[in-house]
């Protein structure tokens, strides 16, 4: 059966002017910053008053180990948002702004697909209000500062200890280590640096959990640039930059209103990747949800393991957040494929696979079941779902006393919604006995890492290579080992070997090295071949998106 192009549902849709949207959930139109006809920032006047009552139960959206044959948890968390809707309840949606690297790389975009999706979807995808752009000049100013102060100051930084890298958001791996201040002593000192990708930069996850101006501002001047030639630590308030890198964030940190398919009021704000920081959207947006709403819903980045653990561990820690439901998303598609189908033999009728692929699932359930947060399963549906597959995969949540839903939002809307609209109010209404963080901060760093490893991945034991020893030592040496920790690891396995599908059993997890974000307020342990800046691959989306003599964009999805 043939369907519209995302791109072409969007483009048909009849948008309400972002006015209506806002008058109709309660925000007044004086504090709307417009941003065209469909689409606003919120003074930050009206955020800062209404975020301090934030009463909304807390729904998150999760999901099982991400793969080709796709999971839909974006769609999900919005089609979700249109049945709380249609059901008549107040519900509010909080999403994380897309990075042009997924956009033209493999993921495309993140506007969810079909009959739920948030609009105007061209707009959302690519440069939106300009947010992330000003987080990569924030950034940026930032590497220009350290190396004027190399050039023409007084702090004598060891160019070898510098950590402060570059920004783009483009994923482009030619510039993960280059050489600048070539040209002779007018262009500087030459030396080794690169480039990471915006969604992994420190102020990007700055951003997203500052709460205010003054906060923002602090924890910017408190991220580590490098060390001097003594071995002293240098922070971005000794160069004296952090308030002009604040100022280029002034319009970025308000959050930004927009709407689904059915004309419902959805935040988007913020957009740190899961597999490399907190992968959540901005404590801001997520508060003013709560404060607005009586469900809020958001979501994690990438599977329960990485995303969930971090919004667990960091962004509640941060916040003060009470998660009262989970939600995770699987498909039968991407059981088969944890279960050894091709990708290219995946519409296959094959119960056997869905089986086999299923201890990815249930090693998601356990994960939640750990926090004691009420949970239920979202089987996103697609039509190449046989029915034998589905009966099968429902048999195996009944045994494991899992509650569970069939998803249509892709194909109806709100109206494919219901059922987990449902299941999601009955189990907002049971007390939450959260178990609280995984770990305590008094913890060693350690054991810190081997608790999230052994916990959630399912890891045996973990290795730390020499390198990794020696930013222990330096972590321990500066006091930065009371911090939490935010794991950089693979999105595509439990493990930190992309390649081990499934649930994976008796590994070792290799930390690499240890980056200290103190301006954000963690340590990043970075496992396995994880790398800040990714590459496009061969068949990248960008070579489908093209534009017409009159301005419409194709390809987009």
């Amino acid at each position: 059966m043939a369907h519209l192009a995302d791109i072409e549902i969007s483009r048909n849709a009849k948008l309400k002017n972002i006015k209506e949207v806002a008058s109709k959930n309660g925000i007044p139109d004086d504090n709307l910053e417009l941003y065209g006809n469909y689409k606003a920032k919120i003074s930050f006047d009206y955020v800062s008053r209404m975020i301090q009552n934030p009463k909304g139960k807390l729904v998150l959206v999760s999901a099982i180990t991400p793969t080709p044959a796709g999971e839909g948890k974006t769609t999900t968390s919005i089609g979700l948002h249109d049945g709380l809707r249609k059901l008549g309840h107040n519900s509010f949606l909080a999403l994380r702004e897309p990075s042009l690297g997924p956009v033209f790389g493999v993921k495309g975009g993140a506007t969810g697909g079909g009959y739920s999706q948030v609009v105007p979807m061209e707009d959302i995808n690519l440069h939106f209000t300009g947010d992330i752009s000003a987080i990569e000049k924030a950034h940026n100013l930032i590497a220009a500062a350290v190396d004027n102060e190399i050039n023409k100051g007084s702090i004598k930084l060891d160019l070898r200890a510098i950590r402060w890298r570059r920004s783009m958001d483009m994923n482009d791996r030619s510039l993960r280590s280059i050489i600048i201040g070539l040209g002779g002593a007018v262009n500087g000192y030459p030396r080794e640096t690169g480039f990471d990708i915006t969604a992994s930069s420190e102020i990007m996850a700055i951003l997203c959990l500052a709460e205010n101006y003054k906060e923002l501002k602090e924890m910017i001047g408190n991220i580590l640039i490098g060390f001097t030639i003594d071995g002293q630590p240098v922070y971005c308030r000794d160069l004296q930059v952090h308030g002009a890198a604040a100022a280029l964030l002034k319009d970025a940190i308000k959050p930004n209103l927009v709407q689904t398919l059915e004309g419902n009021p959805v935040f988007i704000h913020g957009g740190p990747f899961a597999n490399i920081a907190q992968g959540a959207n901005s404590i801001i947006a997520t508060k003013l949800a709560m404060s607005l709403g009586d469900y809020a819903i958001t979501e994690a980045g990438f599977a329960f393991e990485l995303g969930a653990e971090k919004f667990f561990d960091l962004v509640c820690r941060k916040a003060g957040f009470e998660v009262s439901t989970v939600v995770l998303v699987a498909t039968a598609r991407a059981l088969k494929f944890h279960g050894g189908k091709k990708l290219k033999q995946i519409n296959e009728n094959d119960p056997d696979a869905v089986e086999r692929g299923f201890p990815n699932l249930e090693k998601h359930i356990e994960n939640i079941r750990y926090y004691g947060v009420p949970a239920v399963v979202a089987i996103n549906h697609f039509d190449s779902d046989h029915p034998e597959e589905l009966e099968r995969l429902f048999k195996l949540l009944e045994q494991k006393n899992m509650p569970y839903a069939l998803c249509k939002g892709w194909a109806q809307g709100s109206d494919g919604m219901l059922d987990l609209a449902k299941l999601v109010v009955k189990l907002s209404e049971q007390k939450v006995s959260s178990r609280g963080p995984l770990y305590n901060l008094d913890m060693p760093v350690e054991d810190k890492i081997y608790k999230i490893a052994s916990t959630m991945y399912g890891a045996q034991a973990i290795d730390f290579t020499p390198n990794a020893k020696k930013d222990l030592e330096m972590i321990k040496k500066f006091g930065f080992d009371k911090l939490p920790v935010c794991i950089a690891k693979t999105q595509k396995s439990l493990s930190d070997n992309p390649e081990l599908l499934g649930r994976p059993k008796d590994f070792l997890v290799t930390v690499r090295q240890i980056e200290v974000a103190s301006g954000a307020g963690f340590i990043v342990p970075i496992t396995g071949e994880i790398m800040r800046m990714p590459g496009l691959p061969q068949d990248a989306a960008y070579k489908k998106i093209d534009i017409d003599e009159n301005g419409n964009i194709y390809g987009l999805f």
